[in-house]
């Protein structure tokens, strides 16, 4: 069975990271953490185990980002999945400074669907959303994701 759902990504980057990002050009991913918002209606856990991989081929603007991380986390808004650009309003909202403009929402009206964080505003949006770890969930036989 294939789970509808939300998620946001947590990534890392170590040091400053200049990147080739498809039609948005390239841009200069300053050191630091970043908070990416998507959704996945057609396979939640199949997108998510996607993004967190190193070994994809690129399809997405993240995929650009999160190759070149140092890490990237994942927490999903499941079963009660909070809709995309919400979630990304909330991210806003609990302190999250919008970035890279037309990031990661060409099907939609939002600035971005990528910001620049702190632990204390993730923290606080994975609490507000109720957001699960995602390498918490595992399927009904016990096996992880």
């Amino acid at each position: 069975m294939k789970r509808p759902g939300t998620y946001i990504l947590v990534i890392a980057l170590g040091s400053d990271t200049v990147l080739d990002v498809g039609a948005l050009g390239t841009l200069t991913f300053p050191a630091g953490t970043y908070c990416y918002v998507g959704s996945a209606m057609g396979g939640l856990d199949q997108r998510v185990s996607r993004h967190i991989s190193r070994e994809k081929k690129v399809r997405w603007h993240i995929d650009r980002l999160t190759i070149a991380a140092d890490s990237v986390e994942a927490f999903v808004s499941y079963p009660d999945w909070i809709p995309e650009c919400t979630l990304a309003s909330m991210a806003e909202g609990c302190g999250m400074v919008p970035f890279a403009p037309g990031f990661g929402c060409s099907d939609c009206k939002c600035r971005t669907h990528l910001f620049r964080t702190t632990p204390e505003d993730t923290a606080r949006l994975i609490g507000e959303a109720g957001l699960i770890s995602f390498s918490l969930i595992s399927f009904p036989s016990g096996k992880p994701l």
